[in-house]
């Protein structure tokens, strides 16, 4: 999965929040006209107004704004679009989580948590014990490091808070990890798997893959 470089003040290049890609991103400072009670046919003297910038992504053609160093649209700030891949009923919680992580990041954690519980009953475990169901999927493709990195953010391990319970710890860091900790899941345990079989059904001819499964004992 391609890492996501979260967006950043005055920086020249960003995973853009609208469309997801990583582009260049040109930065420009608003300049406003006063309105004139009576239309004269002369411009108006406009003036900078200070704080506030909009950037233009190079892939999208679309602007963020940002108010005091801080980016007020769209709302879900750094955090990353969703793997394509990811089931729609726990897309729906990511972006829920998105939409609110500027205004609420413990509130958006705590979707979050409630989106891994999700994923991991989608992907064949309970989904009543995360730190069981983590180290199931582990023993399945999952790197071990995740679970060490899930650990960090009180997701598994024994002070793990439960899925969708707010816990007043978390911050918009806290949020960010559990964001792309959920992508590298999907990327590693649905993603993958499907750009290897979509690969094998188009690659390999039919009479190699008889071949194959005879080989394998699958016919």
């Amino acid at each position: 999965m391609t890492p996501n470089t979260p967006a950043t003040l005055d920086a020249k290049a960003f995973n853009c929040p609208l469309c997801g890609a990583y582009a260049n991103q040109e930065w420009f400072v608003i300049l406003g006209q006063n309105k004139p009670k009576v239309q004269t046919g002369q411009n108006a003297p406009s003036k900078h107004i200070r704080g506030v910038e909009v950037v233009e992504c190079f892939h999208c053609k679309k602007f963020t704004v940002w108010v005091n160093n801080k980016m007020v649209y769209p709302s879900s700030g750094t955090a990353p679009l969703p793997n394509s891949d990811m089931p729609e009923d726990i897309k729906k919680d990511y972006e829920e989580a998105r939409s609110i992580l500027e205004l609420s990041p413990r509130g958006a954690a705590a979707l979050l948590r409630l989106a891994i519980q999700k994923l991991c009953k989608h992907l064949g475990e309970s989904g009543e014990n995360i730190n069981a169901d983590i180290a199931n999927l582990v023993k399945k493709g999952l790197p071990d490091k995740l679970q060490k990195a899930l650990d960090l953010v009180r997701v598994v391990g024994n002070n793990a808070v439960h899925p969708g319970q707010i816990d007043i710890t978390d911050d918009t860091a806290t949020a960010g990890k559990l964001f792309v900790f959920l992508n590298i899941i999907c990327d590693i345990l649905i993603t993958q798997p499907k750009n290897i079989d979509d690969s094998y059904e188009n690659t390999i001819p039919d009479n190699l893959k008889q071949a194959i499964d005879k080989r394998d004992g699958r016919s």
